[in-house]
């Protein structure tokens, strides 16, 4: 059970609950606030006005991107607050690419699957990577899955048709639960399809309805990822994964203290940011208001970042890496253009299938186009375009994070095509 309820945990009958217990510590905050002093006058922040060097410095630094390395991965989750989980291999997933480019080295994939299935420190949602200790700033949204009830610009798709196919599929979601009560963990192939209504879709999960319902019940803390055989998730019961005990807080209070967190793992953004899938489509940040010369409209920034000492380094990222994740606050602090060609005809492509951007101290300089050829061992490289010309000290540094990249990987020699 979980402490903050009475009863069996189950998320979806303690929606009610939760939301009458987010309005009355939201209504019974200002109250107190304002009977406090009714009359003193509110003092608004100052704002940082910042060059672009130092809002570039400030976005890096808070992406663990500078020289002062990390050193523990659930450091890394929990300062960065997820891991994006994706299964192209072009080179590495994701998930251990990002991982890689803060610990270095010392990061191994078998860390992450440690952590996930047997210390239970991180968990598994939605094709994110979270602490565990963050569980409970979660569970309350867990519960509005999937927000229906909010502004339609905030609902993640698929929005209320996820919410009425849910209702129309009750029994099935219920076949679901007892099949895990009695039998799990299992893998989606194990789950048989009882649904009345199928799930309908022009793209790829159209009529997959039990990887649908798992999903779903997923996003609502119903269900929880176990572990995997392969690529294929292992599904139980949500109580039987996460913590017996843990502290649900209050929606409205969640967000305040995830928009914190947020704004502190991005160092400066606009007020409102792109949300992660599955999730709500936009997300609030919070911290102090700041200008940025050269760009024009407001921007929010963790005071705390503002003012630090930086020292940079030579950085290959994952397409997924937070840092140039807003293709828009990319351009406008970076001048950076990118966006990922893997979906896009070979012809059509200008930097490749899965291009690394290229970080070099506060400056995103290019991309590299190279691809794993593990039956060679061999790390191919077939461009590195510049955006900027290369320094001799730039060119040299990217080809010993090549190397470095390789030998991480396993890979016994980097090979540079030909212009």
């Amino acid at each position: 059970m979980f402490a903050a309820f009475d009863g069996p945990w189950n998320v979806r009958t303690q929606k009610a609950r939760l939301c009458a217990l987010t309005f009355f510590c939201s209504n019974q905050s200002l109250i107190e606030s304002r009977n406090d002093n009714p009359k003193a006058p509110r003092s608004l922040p100052s704002v940082h006005r910042l060059t672009k060097a130092e809002a570039r410095r400030i976005a890096v630094r808070a992406q663990l991107l500078d020289a002062r390395r990390p050193t523990d991965l659930l450091e890394v989750v929990s300062h960065l607050t997820f891991l994006q989980l994706d299964p192209t291999a072009a080179i590495a997933p994701s998930a251990d690419l990002v991982a890689w480019t803060r610990l270095g080295d010392a990061y191994r994939p078998a860390q992450l699957t440690q952590a996930l299935e047997h210390d239970r420190s991180l968990y598994e949602v939605r094709a994110y990577v979270r602490p565990m200790a963050d569980l409970g700033l979660h569970l309350a949204a867990m519960a509005a899955w999937p927000f229906a009830d909010e502004e339609k610009r905030r609902w993640p798709p698929p929005g209320r048709r996820a919410q009425r196919w849910l209702e129309e599929n009750d029994a099935f979601r219920r076949d679901v639960l007892d099949l895990l009560r009695t039998s799990g963990p299992l893998m989606s192939r194990d789950v048989p399809d009882t649904s009345v209504v199928p799930w309908e879709s022009t793209g790829w999960t159209g009529n997959r309805n039990v990887t649908q319902m798992l999903e779903f019940l997923n996003a609502r803390g119903e269900v929880a990822v176990a572990g995997r055989v392969g690529r294929q998730r292992l599904w139980d019961l949500a109580e039987r994964v996460y913590p017996p005990v843990t502290e649900v807080v209050p929606l409205a209070e969640a967000r305040r203290a995830l928009a914190v967190r947020r704004l502190r793992a991005l160092g400066i953004a606009r007020p409102e940011v792109v949300g992660v899938a599955g999730e709500r489509n936009v997300e609030e940040v919070e911290g102090e208001p700041a200008e940025v010369e050269g760009t024009s409209g407001r921007w929010v920034v963790d005071p705390k970042a503002v003012g630090q000492e930086f020292e940079g380094r030579m950085a290959l990222l994952s397409p997924f890496d937070r840092l140039v994740h807003d293709r828009v606050r990319a351009q406008d602090l970076f001048d950076f253009e990118y966006y990922l060609e893997m979906y896009k005809p070979a012809a059509t492509r200008r930097w490749g299938y899965f291009a690394l951007p290229v970080l070099h101290d506060d400056r995103l300089v290019g991309k590299v186009d190279a691809i794993a050829d593990r039956k060679a061992s061999t790390l191919r490289v077939h461009a590195i375009h510049e955006d900027v010309r290369f320094t001799r000290t730039m060119t040299k540094a990217v080809h010993a994070e090549l190397e470095d990249l390789a030998s991480w990987l396993g890979l016994g020699a980097v090979q540079l095509d030909s212009a």
